[in-house]
This record gives structure tokens, sequence and C-alpha cells, in this order.
């Protein structure tokens, strides 16, 4: 009867250390070329097509897309193109309505208005020296008496 017990024992380790075997997990697939999720900045993860596509292209300025307002109908709408590049729509007084191409730069986003190289920069609605913005916080600043706010 000793020996019986002795074999059972024996049979029941092997049929365990086989189950240990059947669960353990498969080897990773060699051949997939997914690149793993944290070598890939934020802007780029997901489907691949970030890289090409300029509307979610990396942007120095991205958080500063969409419209900003001035005063008396001034405002200025950032869109963004390719990358570190923006579209500028700007009405920036009663006369100057237009279009213009923008880029990064160190302290803001650069452009040209005519003869003007401009650039607009984040700022206070105090900083701007227009009483109508100031108080406000989220402000991009032209030059003293030109800025637009988003409330």
């Amino acid at each position: 009867m000793q020996n019986g017990t002795i074999l059972a024992g024996a049979a029941a380790l092997a049929l365990l250390a086989g189950c240990q075997k059947a669960e353990a997990p498969a080897p990773a697939d060699t051949t997939t070329t997914e690149v793993p999720v944290e070598t890939v900045p934020a802007e780029t993860a997901g489907t691949g097509e970030a890289a090409t596509d300029p509307a979610t292209a990396p942007h120095r300025f991205a958080n500063w897309v969409g419209k900003w307002t001035g005063v008396e109908g001034m405002y200025v709408t950032i869109a963004a193109a390719a990358p570190g590049k923006y579209k500028l729509e700007m009405q920036s007084d009663l006369d100057t309505k237009g279009t213009y191409d923008g880029e990064d730069s160190e302290h803001g986003i650069k452009f040209k208005r005519g003869t003007e190289e401009l650039s607009l920069r984040r700022g206070s609605g105090d900083e701007t020296g227009l009483k109508y913005l100031a108080g406000k916080k989220e402000c991009l600043i032209v030059k003293n008496g030109e800025g637009y706010c988003r409330d």
C-alpha cells in the first residue's frame, strides 16, 4: 500500500508540473511592428497618422489654437498648420483684417503683418494696456495696446 501512495504522489506531482507548463505565458511575438507606447511621443501615440496630419502634428503652442478676443470686435483665430507652423486669422484694428502665416519661436508665435515682424506672446489682460482686458489671466499680446484673451 505504501508503494501505491508513493506512486500516486509522484503522479500527482507530474500532473501539477505539466499544468504549470501549460499555464505559462506564450513567448512574445517578435514579428509585430508596434512600438511600445512609452517610446512614442504623446502627440503621435495611437493610429500613427498624427505625425502626418497637420492639425495634430507637434506644435510648441498647440494649446493656443482657437479663438482669442480683443476689444471692439478685434480677434485672432489660431489654427495649426504644418509642424511648428500656424495660420492666424486676425482683425487687429478697425481697418486691418487678414490671414498671416505664423511659426513657433522662442517666446510665442512669430508672424509678419505688412512690413512689421511681430509675435504673439503669453501675458495677462493688464499687460495688454487695454482697459477692457484688465483682470483677465489668459491672454496673448502682440504689442502694447494690442492683445487678445480667452474668458
